[in-house]
């Protein structure tokens, strides 16, 4: 990566972390996904039960592989249960893993969901929240968090799932009603009530949608 881009990432992330602080969340910089990798099972005691949503961020430094491959914690799979029963123990869990489809630079969160399991999670349910969120994802301000949200990481999973929304189909929103939305409920995370509850990493890094 530029060195330049490098330097670029640290000072904006330290804007957000600050950002973060204001709205009683926790928020830290990785230089890398490695880093992001050890900061993120820092935050994860032995023993803790964890559960994730759809979070190819997670995915991509390593964190899921690294829960599933260890005997230190209990993997709730979503994928190996029925939904309803999926949904309940994921409220019950110790951890929860997610990202944000976008970040402002005074650190708001936004979110859109289709199930609404992720939304809500984060909101309320698990003790402790983990969202791993690349620097691609940081936005100026809510408007421009609102649009990307809607106009590329909805487009974008849309389409990883084959689903038939218009978005799908031209990557543009439509501000659809399509059976297929996942544009279903939007959360903006402005402030936690929690001390703690939610916890960010910033990741020197393009990840996820």
């Amino acid at each position: 990566m530029n060195p330049n881009v490098i330097k670029r990432n640290e000072l904006l992330a330290q804007k957000v972390i600050k950002g973060l602080e204001s709205r009683n969340m926790k928020g830290c910089y990785a230089a890398n996904k490695e880093e992001a990798l050890k900061i993120a099972l820092d935050l994860i005691p032995e023993g803790s039960s964890v559960t994730m949503g759809g979070c190819m961020s997670a995915v991509e430094i390593g964190l899921v592989d690294a829960i599933n491959s260890s005997d230190k914690y209990t993997f709730i799979d979503r994928a190996a249960m029925a939904p309803r029963e999926a949904l309940l123990a994921g409220y019950d869990a110790d951890i929860f893993l997610t990202s944000a489809n976008a970040m402002t630079e005074d650190g708001i969160m936004v979110n859109i969901d289709g199930n609404a399991n992720r939304v809500s999670y984060i909101a309320n349910g698990p003790k402790k929240v983990i969202v791993i969120v690349g620097m691609n994802k940081v936005c100026d301000d809510i408007d421009g968090a609102m649009k990307r949200a809607r106009a590329v990481a909805a487009p974008t999973n849309a389409q990883r799932f084959g689903l038939e929304t218009p978005c799908s189909k031209t990557g543009t929103c439509a501000n659809c009603k399509s059976p297929d939305t996942i544009c279903c409920q939007f959360l903006i995370t402005r402030y936690s009530r929690h001390a703690g509850r939610i916890n960010v990493i910033l990741v020197n890094d393009s990840l996820g949608f």
